[in-house]
């Protein structure tokens, strides 16, 4: 299963029912693609950390990392 399938179960999650493994699993392994995007791009976690705490969607974090990888015009 890819992540990509996990993605949606994880927006309709209520927040105060602790994650299945399996959502936890598919979680890790979409921050640490979204990790490795940024350091091919020159963001830092901690510089995406930032952009997301000053109101950043994840959406929009995402657009800027592509934006600077050249994937988007």
């Amino acid at each position: 299963m890819t992540t990509e399938l996990h993605l949606p179960a994880a927006r309709s999650h209520d927040p105060g029912e602790p994650l299945t493994l399996a959502q936890k699993e598919a979680l890790q392994r979409a921050v640490a693609k979204v990790v490795a995007l940024g350091e091919q791009v020159g963001v830092s976690a901690e510089e995406m950390i930032l952009l997301l705490q000053s109101g950043l969607s994840v959406g929009e974090l995402l657009e800027v990392l592509a934006a600077r990888s050249g994937e988007v015009a």
